[in-house]
């Protein structure tokens, strides 16, 4: 078993084209053993947005805090926290914070989405 306090986790910036205001931890992934899935924190600052993208993994989401938006080309929700959101392989989707405190939430995808060198952490 692998134990951890988010805070012990270090924060990486998203730097991906149409991403602002948001950063995230690697909670766990392939670096730390998991075999399948990998589970992330972002967090996404008042005004922030990560822009419509795509990429050929599902991944699932749970909001911890804050309200926002997720959105595809054809649909916008509303989210608040509590709720959980499913996105499909290859949907084009995103995310954006309408509120004035942190959009945060956990991102679970299966660690063929983890991109990161062996040696990154």
């Amino acid at each position: 078993m692998i134990h951890r306090r988010t805070e012990d986790v270090p924060y990486v910036k998203v730097a991906m084209e149409g991403v602002e205001g948001t950063s995230m931890q690697w909670l766990f992934s392939r670096l730390e053993g998991a075999p399948n899935f990998s589970m992330r924190r972002f967090i996404i600052s008042p005004g922030g947005r990560i822009g419509l993208h795509a990429h050929p993994w599902e991944h699932e989401i749970l909001i911890l805090s804050g309200r926002g938006e997720a959105f595809t080309p054809d649909q916008r929700a509303s989210v608040g926290p509590g709720e959980a959101i499913y996105i499909p392989s290859d949907e084009p989707h995103g995310y954006e914070n309408v509120s004035d405190e942190d959009l945060v939430f956990l991102c679970m995808i299966p660690n063929s989405g983890d991109t990161r060198p062996p040696s990154d952490g």
